[in-house]
């Protein structure tokens, strides 16, 4: 499992790296483009005695960019348990221990915490080696609020879920991030309209730092119609911004809407067209369509 080989190439030039003082390394790898590595990753890969990686194919196009000699040792969601064991041991022996995730920052939606907490657990360092991050590269690109934001993993993939997730997060006074998997990105948008209500500014921001990287801008309305009925492929990042601070729809409008919509429809349709129109939240909308119809 150990590698002493320590060297590194930047355009065909082999640079020694530095010796790491015991610890465990959390190391930041490019999200897409393989430029955005930095000097201090590449020490530190090359210069740790044991590399730990999701996937070792992933992790060995990189390897191979920067001619480090290292065999990649697998750590993953499927062995963490018993891979944890045998890099904790290596750790309580004095090595120097990097961990990288596929793409991005390690411990960002990747078992990487468990070792991180194993670690500090046994009183091991544990460095951070900032660098490329998903979340932040949508972030500063997407146009939105960056005063205050939310990172929120994965979206539940079953609809009702999906929705609940979204209400509990509905009144957070800032931008949401969320990862998301291609195929599911029409429903995301869907259900984020009706529930944030559809005038939330938003972005879907795809294959970043990639060939194709794209940002597309518009209300959770707008899109949601864009992507109904589109082929998306690639990586997403999806970031709604915060509750509008415009003033609230008039109570009597809102009123009459809910009564003209539920004429026409179902209840849950009426509440979801009701939340399109006002920006209001859909939940909220529909225990206010209950009610009238109580009453």
């Amino acid at each position: 499992m150990e590698d002493n080989s320590n060297r590194f190439e930047i355009a065909g030039h082999p640079i020694e790296a530095r010796p790491l003082s015991p610890g465990l390394y959390l190391v930041a790898t490019p999200i897409g483009n393989l430029g955005d590595i930095t000097i201090r990753a590449l020490e530190t890969i090359a210069g740790c005695d044991i590399l730990a990686c999701e996937d070792t194919r992933v992790t060995r196009k990189l390897l191979d960019r920067f001619a480090i000699r290292k065999r990649p040792y697998a750590y993953h969601e499927h062995n963490a348990e018993k891979a944890g064991e045998k890099l904790m041991e290596a750790l309580s022996e004095g090595k120097t221990v990097a961990l990288v995730s596929d793409a991005g920052t390690p411990l960002v939606s990747d078992p990487g915490y468990r070792l991180a907490q194993q670690a500090i657990a046994a009183d091991v360092k544990v460095v951070p080696i900032p660098g490329a991050s998903a979340p932040l590269a949508a972030l500063v690109g997407a146009g939105l609020p960056s005063d205050a934001f939310l990172f929120a993993g994965f979206l539940p993939g079953k609809d009702k879920a999906r929705r609940d997730r979204l209400t509990e997060l509905s009144d957070v006074p800032a931008t949401l991030a969320f990862f998301e998997s291609p195929h599911r990105i029409a429903a995301t948008l869907d259900a984020a309209s009706e529930v944030l209500g559809g005038e939330r500014p938003a972005a879907v921001c795809r294959e970043l730092t990639k060939t194709h990287e794209t940002f597309r801008r518009g209300s959770l309305a707008e899109l949601a119609d864009l992507y109904r009925d589109e082929t998306v492929k690639g990586e997403i990042v999806l970031l709604i911004g915060p509750p509008l601070a415009g003033a609230a729809p008039d109570a009597g409008d809102v009123t009459a809407l809910l009564k003209k919509l539920a004429a026409e429809m179902p209840a849950a349709k009426a509440a979801a067209q009701a939340a399109k129109e006002t920006g209001l939240p859909r939940k909220e909308l529909y225990q206010q369509l209950l009610a009238l119809k109580d009453g």
